[in-house]
């Protein structure tokens, strides 16, 4: 069953909703914050091929797919007031390759991007990237695309935020860039960038819920001898007992790097690649699941609850990990819209 969630738009509103196309879309958590404020999508693109099963579960299963983005003829797309995107990060960050632009797959995905800008004259953009583009290159990817922008007639802002300030217990920083129209901005507009958010805020504990017994992390798991030896490892030997880690109730464990990472009321940035989060619950270890990673990401239950155990649970952390913070663009986008002085959201 598709779940769809949109806020209920006054009849008395004095200007037309706006619409909005998702690009680079994986499973639609900017789509979801935008919606959130009264903007219609009108379709999406996506070239993973699993993160577009997710989206139409979320969304329908006739939702306009576009396809990749770098070979969309721009007339074969509807005239939209309003681009998100959050675009391959993969070689900014700091754990990816690091080849910036240079990367013919990835890296020059802003390139297309931008010429949809201009070929349907969009308004208003909302663009996402990890914190590494700013000081990629010595600064000079950012700087390149700043002037792709600005060449094209867009006032930008940007900031990097952090998804633990909006709504979600999660550590993750991800730049923001917000354009308009250079044309469309008059003397009153005065955009700032939100720093709190004023929806929901989701606890550790409501997004730890998950209560299919599979997850438990114990010894009757082989990989369980393996996470043994990591605390034996010359990084961690002497340092942390089995007992005391499961001494506190939502205790988060990081295991991806060679020492044990532990966090209290929060959890490290969920990315593609990392399935290594534990959390004691109950006296007991259990992994973090796809259907919880939604949550962190700010996902209502009702989507992650719609795909949970119909979609593989490694595709769901993998897609989690890509996802725009719902709450985020969500507040980005109101902020936007009190800026042009208008009613929606």
């Amino acid at each position: 069953m598709t779940v769809k969630l949109k806020k209920e738009i006054s009849i008395c509103q004095s200007t037309p909703p706006l619409n909005f196309i998702d690009f680079c879309a994986g499973v639609g958590g900017g789509r979801i914050g935008l919606e959130s404020l009264g903007m219609s999508c009108l379709g999406f693109s996506e070239i993973d091929k699993n993160a577009e099963l997710t989206y139409r579960e979320f969304f329908g299963q006739y939702e306009i797919n576009y396809g990749d983005l770098m070979q969309i003829p721009p007339n074969n797309l509807p005239n939209f007031d309003f681009m998100i995107g959050g675009f391959p990060c993969q070689t900014f960050s700091i754990i990816g390759t690091r080849c910036g632009l240079a990367d013919e797959d990835k890296g020059q995905i802003i390139y297309g991007l931008v010429e949809i800008l201009k070929s349907k004259e969009v308004n208003y953009f909302i663009l996402e990237n990890v914190k590494g583009l700013l000081n990629h290159d010595k600064g000079n990817t950012f700087k390149t695309v700043l002037k792709l922008l600005h060449d094209e007639g867009y006032h930008v802002e940007y900031k990097v935020l952090n998804s633990l300030n909006f709504g979600v217990p999660q550590m993750r920083e991800r730049i923001y860039l917000v354009g308009i129209k250079k044309e469309l901005i008059n003397k009153n507009f005065n955009f700032e960038f939100p720093t709190a958010y004023s929806g929901q805020n989701f606890s550790l504990e409501e997004c730890l819920i998950e209560e299919d017994e599979s997850f438990i992390f114990d010894e009757n798991l082989p990989a369980y001898q393996t996470f043994l030896n990591y605390l034996n490892n010359k990084y961690n030997k002497g340092k942390y007992s089995v007992e005391e880690l499961l001494s506190k109730e939502y205790r988060v464990l990081d295991t991806r790097q060679s020492d044990l990472r532990i966090y209290e009321e929060k959890v490290p940035t969920l990315r593609r690649g990392r399935h290594g989060i534990l959390y004691v619950k109950n006296g007991k270890l259990r992994k973090l699941s796809g259907y919880e990673a939604l949550l962190l990401q700010h996902f209502p239950k009702e989507y992650a609850l719609s795909v949970k155990g119909k979609i593989a649970n490694s595709k769901l952390l993998q897609q989690a990990g890509n996802a725009l913070t719902c709450s985020v663009v969500e507040e980005i986008g109101r902020s936007l819209l009190k800026a042009l002085g208008r009613t929606d959201g």
